[in-house]
């Protein structure tokens, strides 16, 4: 139920502009003009400069029952200007770059203020369909039906309104077409590998499922110095392509005989890997990757998401005598605010680099084609220009 929402700022209008919506689950996205309210308070108005398609979306804009809703705009890879702000807004200005990311990073809360968690105790990550501290919605279409939000983003429109805790102040000068990867995809791949595991130089790592997110991982973990990078993944020709990413040998899950993964991933690391990234989404894999996981340090960390109320199980004798850690990894582990400043150095100075992601770049009126591509397996990242 949607709480009453404050006042808008005084002497805001709402805006008109073109955002592509979903009206049924998994049917072509409507590109249509829409009206975006004016910001709240603690709220900014963003106009977006380009936008990439992450899984996510996919998943989302394929469900029938909630957290899927409709109609709603998708959308959470995002770099965008400041067009206007809301009451209590300090932290950024009119004309100010920011990234949009589904994690808050309010900076007050205990969690926001520990370097142990990125996980906002204030403003909590969740699939709801409204602003994150009054759950209505800012998106209405021509006729005053409520569309619905997504991941307190909802970058597939022209303009978007998102909490100031949900935003990054960055450097103009950084190509846009690149920092938007740093919204979700990459940054939750590489934090994953530097926060969450802490990968050390000279270690084994495993990585179920090369796609986008465990190309990052891949990514990651060769910036942390590991030695051994090994994908596992049900498609050959992606091993190709993870080379370019750090990745150093690959298994084909799908030619193994009557062995499983985690038998042959032990016997090719002598009794297992230091770190393993689920990446898929499966429990299946979940359970092959915490199996091949070196005894006494070895750390599974999860990053795939399946279906709501899928359950891991786990043999309580096997948990106890391997002294292995598994964790899940919500955005990599990462402070958005203070960590994404970071990983935009790093990509300035020639040292993660966002551009193999980038596999094509179109115009957002195309973005149905860029649905298509990602599901046929076509593309890593494709970013969406709004109006190149």
């Amino acid at each position: 139920m949607e709480d009453k929402a404050p006042p808008p700022t005084t002497g805001l209008q709402p805006i008109r502009c073109k955002a592509a919506v979903c009206r049924k689950a998994g049917e072509a996205l409507v590109m249509e003009e829409i009206m975006v309210a004016s910001p709240m308070a603690h709220e900014v108005r963003i106009r977006i400069i380009c936008t990439s398609l992450c899984y996510s979306d996919i998943t989302v804009w394929k469900m029938k029952d909630p957290p899927g809703i409709v109609p709603r705009i998708l959308g959470h890879e995002a770099i965008g200007v400041v067009e206007s702000v809301g009451e209590d807004v300090n932290e950024v200005k009119e004309g100010d770059t920011v990234i949009p990311t589904f994690m808050a990073d309010c900076g007050d809360c205990k969690d926001c203020l520990s370097n142990k968690s990125n996980l906002c105790s204030k403003l909590p990550f969740s699939v709801s369909p409204g602003m994150p501290r009054c759950g209505t919605s800012r998106f209405t279409d021509l006729n005053g039906e409520v569309i619905h939000h997504f991941l307190f983003v909802s970058s597939f429109s022209e303009y978007t309104v998102v909490d100031v805790a949900n935003v990054t102040k960055v450097d103009p000068a950084i190509p846009p077409n690149r920092a938007c990867l740093l919204s979700c995809g990459v940054s939750t791949g590489v934090g994953a590998a530097w926060k969450t595991a802490n990968v050390e130089k000279g270690s084994t790592v495993a990585i179920f499922g090369i796609g986008s997110i465990g190309l990052a991982v891949a990514e990651g973990a060769r910036l942390c110095g590991a030695a051994r990078i090994i994908g596992i993944d049900v498609n050959q020709d992606k091993f190709e392509i993870a080379k370019q990413f750090g990745v150093t040998e690959f298994v084909n899950s799908r030619s193994l005989g009557d062995k499983s993964v985690s038998q042959v991933i032990n016997e090719m690391t002598g009794g297992g890997a230091d770190y393993c990234f689920e990446c898929v989404g499966l429990p299946s894999l979940v359970q092959e990757a915490y199996a091949c996981c070196r005894q006494g340090w070895g750390k599974t960390v999860v990053l795939g998401v399946h279906k709501p109320g899928s359950v891991l199980s786990f043999d309580s004798l096997d948990v106890l005598h391997t002294g292995k850690t598994l964790v899940g990894s919500l955005f990599g582990g990462l402070k958005p605010k203070s960590d994404i400043p970071i990983l935009l150095q790093w990509y300035t100075d020639k040292k993660l680099e966002l551009d193999k992601f980038v596999t094509q770049e179109m115009d957002f009126e195309d973005i149905n084609k860029a649905f298509s591509l990602l599901i046929e397996g076509k593309c890593l990242r494709c970013v969406m220009w709004m109006n190149k």
